[in-house]
């Protein structure tokens, strides 16, 4: 961070003498025409007849074309000065937005470091912890059918994690879908029952329980509805409450899930759907994640033909409405 810092104080310094300097070489060159405007009327009321005296002189044709040529100097200097001044300042605009691009996706490289160090050794210390457990202690079987429950959902919680990097590297390159009849009903059931597990306390509601049959990509699909309603448990109060409605509109499938967590900030929408990019720092964040997650929910909707919006929700919250094409 702080030679970040560093590095762009010396950026906008260097920006800021170049521009200085080239207004002052500016400043100079028009000072230095002006000065050969003098010399050069100087010269030639000299050379004409001196007795005509100065106002006389000024309306000669010699010096009116004197006084054209100079000019038209100046604005030659003034305008190229101007238009070079501006071409300077974008090009140095473009610059440092690029540096500051670079920087960005640094830190959120960082940041993903930081937050896949943790997501991996979480579930493999837990079931790490289970099997020793196994291994020293002889349990009855009331205790050895929820260490082993404890074991499988940190397993499946490390499958899905290793899935989601695996389905991250073939979004950018191979990704396409297999296109079939998807149970949304059956998908939704399967994916809350798991969260329910990891988020006891979240509560997920269904408005309309029958649920199209969509044509889509199954595990494509189950990704995008696992991303949102994990983050919309993760990210919500002590006691997330999370709503699911479909409909359809306009000959298309609409879905919302509607958290009451603490909502995005306008400025944050356009960028939460970038690779890695996460809210906050991962020095200061508590909820634990890859940066992953919405950039491939967003990336498997646009390869379905589909769109995504973000909205806020009343009192708080944010709603995520997924708009797919009834094929």
């Amino acid at each position: 961070m702080i030679k970040d810092k560093r590095i762009r104080f010396i950026t906008i310094f260097a920006v800021f003498y170049i521009m200085v300097a080239f207004l002052w070489w500016t400043v100079l060159l028009n000072r230095k025409n002006h000065e050969l405007k003098v010399a050069e009327k100087e010269a030639l009321y000299l050379k004409t007849s001196p007795l005509l005296g100065e106002v006389a002189f000024l309306e000669t044709p010699q010096y009116l074309a004197l006084k054209k040529k100079h000019e038209g100097q100046t604005n030659m200097i003034l305008g190229e000065g101007i238009f070079l001044f501006l071409g300077l300042l974008w090009g140095m605009w473009i610059i440092f937005k690029s540096f500051r691009k670079e920087i960005d996706l640094n830190n959120q490289q960082r940041n993903f470091l930081l937050s896949i160090t943790h997501e991996l050794k979480s579930p493999i210390s837990s079931i790490q912890l289970v099997l020793d457990t196994f291994r020293k202690r002889k349990l009855d079987e009331k205790q050895t059918e929820a260490l082993a429950l404890s074991a499988s959902n940190e397993n499946e919680r490390l499958n899905e994690l290793v899935n989601n990097l695996l389905l991250s590297a073939k979004l950018e390159s191979t990704y396409e879908p297999f296109y079939e009849n998807v149970n949304l009903q059956t998908i939704l059931e399967d994916v809350t029952s798991k969260l329910k597990l990891r988020f006891p306390k979240a509560t997920f509601n269904y408005e309309n329980l029958e649920m199209p049959t969509l044509m889509g990509d199954k595990q494509g699909i189950r990704s995008v509805f696992n991303n949102l309603l994990e983050n919309a448990a993760k990210y919500s109060t002590v006691q997330p409450v999370i709503q699911i409605k479909n409909s359809v509109q306009n000959d298309k499938f609409v879905f919302e899930i509607i958290d009451n967590g603490a909502g995005i900030l306008p400025h944050e929408k356009n960028k939460i759907f970038e690779k890695f990019y996460r809210v906050g720092s991962e020095d200061t964040r508590s909820a634990k994640g890859t940066g992953l997650g919405l950039y491939i929910v967003n990336q498997i909707i646009k390869a379905h033909k589909g769109t995504i919006q973000v909205l806020d929700n009343e009192p708080k919250g944010t709603i995520f409405k997924i708009i797919f094409p009834r094929l």
